[in-house]
């Protein structure tokens, strides 16, 4: 498992451990024009930052706090939007699976998919992800210490597929509350796999609004910046036009407009840790 995982090329960029790339988009597919806005502005940060992007949005948010939360349109409904999104900015796609049998068809769309924090250990769903030979990223739960990834990373590649990422965002502490660990991020890259650092998640409040989770968002770049200085390959960020109003995740989401400056500054550290600064 110590071997490094070579990188994988997306829409013709390269997405591995010796080049910064982002994962960003809202949280969930609300409707598709609010979709299309936030996609073709981080495909124009993109181009002009010359920073491989990855585009996320969530078809189906199956782990919301109230059985009346909003969870997005369904597989279907939201493979179509995220089809149209490829279509018009030519970026690589992620989105959450929730159970085996929507590996195969997410694939048929999706670049990327992703395995949620709290089924981070469901062996049937890694093994169906790993089998359509698509990179996986695996969010850590909130649950596990770092050194607890290998078992999971043995699942996926149990299935001869050996792209998978990890990533970190955040560690249960106490009630309604998460703290990062920077030294998870070495522990985990030990394993030989790129290392993701989702900062908006990791200043959620699980649960803290009684039915819908809180959040601190003001503390996510503060915690991106450190996360590449500790040696993350990648950032993954939620952004939404207007967070206060977005459908999930709002408190911990940053407002779109502020996310070129901050993926300015985490290129810029990133080559700078990495000795590659100009």
């Amino acid at each position: 498992m110590a071997a490094e995982v070579a990188s994988v090329t997306l829409a013709g960029r390269p997405f591995g451990r010796r080049d910064f790339f982002v994962i960003a988009g809202p949280c969930v597919i609300e409707d598709e024009a609010i979709t299309l806005t936030v996609a073709r502005h981080l495909a124009a940060l993109s181009a002009e930052l010359d920073l491989p992007l990855i585009f996320k949005a969530s078809f189906d948010k199956a782990n919301r706090t109230s059985v009346t939360s909003f969870r997005g349109p369904g597989m279907a409904a939201g493979l179509e939007v995220l089809a149209k999104v490829k279509q018009e900015t030519g970026l690589p796609l992620i989105s959450d699976i929730h159970h085996p049998g929507q590996a195969a068809p997410a694939a048929q769309v999706l670049d990327v998919l992703q395995i949620p924090a709290f089924l981070c250990r469901q062996t049937d769903l890694l093994v169906a992800a790993g089998e359509t030979m698509k990179p996986v990223n695996v969010k850590k739960g909130q649950f596990l210490a770092p050194h607890d990834v290998g078992p999971i990373l043995d699942k996926v590649m149990s299935t001869g597929n050996h792209t998978v990422w990890l990533t970190e965002r955040g560690a249960s502490f106490g009630y309604n509350n998460l703290v990062v660990d920077m030294r998870s991020i070495a522990v985990m890259r030990g394993f030989g796999v790129p290392v993701v650092f989702d900062a908006t998640h990791s200043v959620q409040l699980p649960g803290g609004l009684g039915t819908a989770s809180g959040g601190d968002r003001e503390h996510a770049p503060n915690l991106a910046r450190a996360a590449v200085a500790a040696g993350a390959d990648a950032v993954f960020l939620e952004v939404h036009p207007d967070p206060d109003n977005a459908r999930c995740d709002g408190p911990n989401s940053l407002p779109l407009e502020q996310s070129g400056a901050l993926l300015r500054q985490l290129k810029a550290i990133h080559g700078l840790v990495r000795g590659e600064a100009q």
